[in-house]
C-alpha cells in the first residue's frame, strides 16, 4: 500500500552565523528523517541544499533553499539560508515565508554579533523559533555556562529540553530534561512564569502546574515567540537531531490557510535561480488558494512611485517541493517554471494579504565593473543585469563612461559575483574599490524650457520644459505629464521620460537624485525633422540645469547600532564612537554591562565595529544595520 501523503506542512528557516552548521544540520535532517540515503558534505561538495558551484567551492550557502522531510503527518518545508552577513537580504526575504525557525548556535563559538541580529529580527516578527547548540562533541564546547551566555547576550526567556553528558569530548551525548522528573518540573514552571500569567498564578496562589499545563503553557509561549526551547546536539554526529525533530511539529503550530481552494491564490517569491537551459526558476509560497500546471498568472510589483507592475505568464512547469503533486495548495512552496520576468518579491494577490513585509534596508556600496575584455562590455552588462533580476537587491545600471554600477552590501558579495560571471557566463570582469553610496535631493522647486526656437543654440530640434520639485522622503523618482497626452508622438514622450530617469541617476554633486519629482510642462516638435534623439539630447540639458538651478543635497547612510559593553568600558567606547559622529540614543544597564545605542554614518561603521574589542578587552558586542540616510555634514564626504 502507498504511504499517504502528509496533511500538513511547515516551512522552518535553519538561520546562524556563518560556519555554526546549518548545511550539515539540514543534511543530517533530511538523511535521519529519510529524505535523503547518503549525508552530503559541505567539505566535500555534495550537500543537498548548496547546489551552486560556487556554494560548493566556498563551503558557504549563497542562496536560499529548499528541501523537505515528513514527521507523521506532518511534511516540513527546510530553508536553508545563508549566513554571511553580506548575504543578508536573502535570510530576510525568507523570513517572510516562515511558520517557525531554528536558531542555530556552536556550542564552541556561543553567542555571535550575527545570532543577535537574527534573534532580534525573528522577535520582532514573533516567529516561533527553536534554539538548537551544535557542536557538542567539539573540544571547548560548552554547555550551562553557554545557556548563561544565552540569557545575558541573547535572550533570557528559554526553557532547555535536552541536557549534554561528557560536552567537548567525541563520546558527547544528549538526553531529554523530562518533565515528569521534579527539578526539572520546576525549572521549567519557573522559567515559563516569567512570560505565562497563568503558570504564575499557580506558582503563587496553586495549585501547581501540572506537566500536561506546563506542556500546553511552553507550546503557546513558544508559538507566540516569547520564549524559546533550546536543544543540544551535533549535525555531524547526530546527537541531539531526533529530539529536535519531534520538537519541531510539537512546539511550533500549523499554519492557518485559507478552507477553500476556491479562495483567489496568494502568494511571494523569495527566491529565484537558474533552471538547467538557462531558464528562471522561482520558489513560491502560496498563502491562499490553489495554483496547479498550465494555469496562467499575473505577478505584481511594486515599484518607489507607488505604482504596480502586472508580470503575466503561465505556469509551464510546477513542482510541489516534498510531493509528487502538480497543484499547488495553501501553506505549500512551489518551484514555478514559465514566467521568464518573475522576480524575488514579486506577489500573487493585493499587498494586504498574508505574509510578512521583509523589511530589508538597501545596500549601500557601490562599485563599478568592467570587462576585461573590452569587447564583452554589451555581454557583461547583459549578464549583470539578468542576476540583478534574479536578485533585486543587487541593483545593476549603466555608468556615464560605459562601464556598470552595481550596489552590494559586502566584498564576500563582490567575489561571488566575480565567481559567477566566469563560471555561469564566460565573463571575466574588474571590479573597482567599492565606495559608500550616497544620494542627493533637489532642495527647491524650478522650472526650466527650451523652446525650438533656440535650436541653433542647444542643436536640438525640440522644445522641452521640465519641472523639478522635492518629493516627499522614500518617494523615488516620478516623472509626470502636464502638458497634454498625444501633444508629442508616443516615441518622442518615450525618450523624454527615458532620459529623465536615466539623468536622474546622476546628480550635480555626483550622486543619484532621489525622492524628485519631474514634470514635463511644454513640449513641441517640428515635423518631418525633429527625431527622437532631439528630445533626448535637449531632455538630458534641461533637466541638468533645472538640479543645478534647483541646489541638491547629499545625504549619506547612517546605521543604528546597539553596543554591548563592559561597565568600565562605557567612557572608552562612548568617545570613541563619538569621535566616528555618532548620534547616541539610550544607554541602558548598568548591572552587569552598558547597552549603549544610536546611530552613525555608514563610512564609520567599520571602524567602530574593529575598536570594541580593543575597548573592551574582547567582551563587547557589535551589532549594526542600514537604518535610513541623513545629510553630509562634511564638505569632504558629499564629493
Amino acid at each position: 500500500m502507498p504511504s499517504q501523503p502528509p496533511r500538513h506542512t511547515l516551512n522552518i528557516g535553519i538561520l546562524a552565523h556563518v560556519d555554526a552548521g546549518k548545511t550539515s544540520l539540514t543534511e543530517r535532517l533530511l538523511f535521519d528523517t529519510g529524505a535523503i540515503t547518503r549525508l552530503g558534505s559541505v567539505d566535500a561538495g555534495d550537500t543537498r541544499t548548496d547546489t551552486g558551484e560556487i556554494e560548493r567551492q566556498r563551503g558557504i550557502t549563497i542562496r536560499s533553499a529548499v528541501a523537505a522531510f515528513t514527521v507523521g503527518d506532518v511534511q516540513i518545508n527546510l530553508i536553508d539560508t545563508p549566513g554571511h552577513s553580506d548575504f543578508i537580504a536573502e535570510v530576510e526575504r525568507a523570513l517572510e515565508v516562515l511558520d517557525g525557525a531554528v536558531l542555530l548556535l556552536s556550542a564552541v563559538e556561543g553567542v555571535q554579533a550575527q545570532t543577535r541580529v537574527l534573534l532580534k529580527t525573528l522577535r520582532r516578527l514573533r516567529l516561533p523559533t527553536l534554539v538548537f547548540v551544535n557542536k557538542i562533541d567539539r573540544a571547548g564546547a560548552r554547555d550551562e555556562t553557554l545557556l548563561d551566555e544565552v540569557r545575558r547576550r541573547l535572550t533570557p526567556h528559554v526553557v532547555p529540553l535536552t541536557e549534554v553528558h561528557d560536552a567537548g569530548t567525541p563520546h558527547a551525548r544528549t538526553e531529554p530534561r523530562r518533565l515528569t522528573d521534579p527539578a526539572v518540573r520546576t525549572t521549567v514552571a519557573e522559567a515559563l512564569a516569567e512570560v505565562d500569567d497563568s503558570v504564575l498564578a499557580g506558582l503563587v496562589d496553586g495549585p501547581e502546574p501540572t506537566t500536561a499545563d506546563l506542556r500546553r503553557a511552553l507550546a503557546a509561549r513558544t508559538a507566540d515567540g516569547s520564549v524559546h526551547p533550546v536543544l543540544f546536539g551535533s549535525a555531524l554526529g547526530g546527537q541531539g537531531v531526533a529530539q529536535l525533530v519531534r520538537a519541531i511539529p510539537r512546539l511550533i503550530p500549523l499554519p492557518s490557510v485559507a478552507p477553500s481552494p476556491e479562495a483567489a491564490p496568494r502568494g511571494i517569491v523569495f527566491a529565484v535561480r537558474r533552471g538547467p537551459s538557462g531558464e528562471r526558476v522561482a520558489y513560491l509560497r502560496l498563502h491562499e488558494g490553489e495554483m496547479t500546471e498550465r494555469q496562467r498568472v499575473t505577478f505584481l510589483r511594486d515599484a518607489s512611485d507607488g505604482s504596480v507592475t502586472r508580470i503575466p505568464g503561465r505556469a509551464t512547469g510546477l513542482d510541489v517541493v516534498g510531493r509528487t503533486t502538480r497543484t499547488l495548495t495553501a501553506g505549500n512552496i512551489g518551484e514555478l517554471r514559465g514566467v521568464p520576468d518573475v522576480r524575488v518579491g514579486d506577489r500573487l494577490g493585493p499587498r494586504d494579504g498574508p505574509g510578512r513585509a521583509p523589511g530589508f534596508a538597501p545596500p549601500t556600496l557601490e562599485t563599478l565593473v568592467r570587462a576585461v575584455r573590452p569587447g564583452r562590455s554589451a555581454a557583461l552588462r547583459s549578464a549583470l543585469l539578468d542576476i540583478a533580476g534574479q536578485d533585486p537587491l543587487i541593483h545593476a545600471e549603466a555608468a556615464p563612461d560605459g562601464s556598470t554600477a552595481l550596489l552590494l552590501y559586502g566584498e564576500v558579495q563582490k567575489e561571488v559575483l566575480a565567481a559567477t560571471l566566469v563560471q555561469d557566463y564566460g565573463i571575466e570582469a574588474a571590479f573597482e574599490p567599492s565606495r559608500i553610496r550616497c544620494v542627493e535631493r533637489p532642495t527647491d522647486t524650478v522650472e526650466v524650457y527650451e523652446d525650438i526656437t533656440n535650436n541653433r543654440e542647444t542643436g536640438f530640434c525640440a522644445t522641452v520644459g521640465l519641472r523639478v520639485e522635492p518629493g516627499p522622503r522614500g518617494s523615488g523618482r516620478v516623472f509626470a505629464y502636464e502638458t497634454e497626452l498625444g501633444a508629442l508622438p508616443r516615441a518622442f514622450h518615450q525618450a523624454v521620460e527615458d532620459t529623465v530617469h536615466a539623468t536622474l541617476g546622476e546628480g550635480p554633486r555626483g550622486w543619484p537624485v532621489a525622492d524628485c519629482r519631474v514634470t514635463l510642462v511644454r513640449s513641441g516638435f517640428w515635423s518631418p525633422v525633429s527625431v527622437a534623439g532631439d528630445f533626448r539630447g535637449l531632455t538630458r540639458l534641461v533637466l541638468r540645469r533645472a538640479l543645478e538651478r534647483a541646489g541638491t543635497t547629499v545625504h549619506e547612510p547612517v546605521h543604528a547600532f546597539e553596543a554591548e559593553i563592559p561597565l568600565d568600558a562605557l567612557a572608552a567606547v562612548t568617545a570613541r564612537l563619538s569621535a566616528a559622529e555618532a548620534e547616541f540614543g539610550d544607554t541602558t544597564g548598568g548591572t552587569t554591562s552598558w547597552v549603549v545605542t544610536g546611530t552613525l554614518p555608514a563610512r564609520k561603521v567599520r571602524e567602530a565595529e574593529l575598536a570594541l574589542p580593543g575597548l573592551t578587552r574582547g567582551e563587547g558586542v557589535w551589532w549594526s544595520r542600514v537604518t535610513g540616510d541623513r545629510l553630509v555634514r562634511a564638505p569632504e564626504h558629499a564629493a
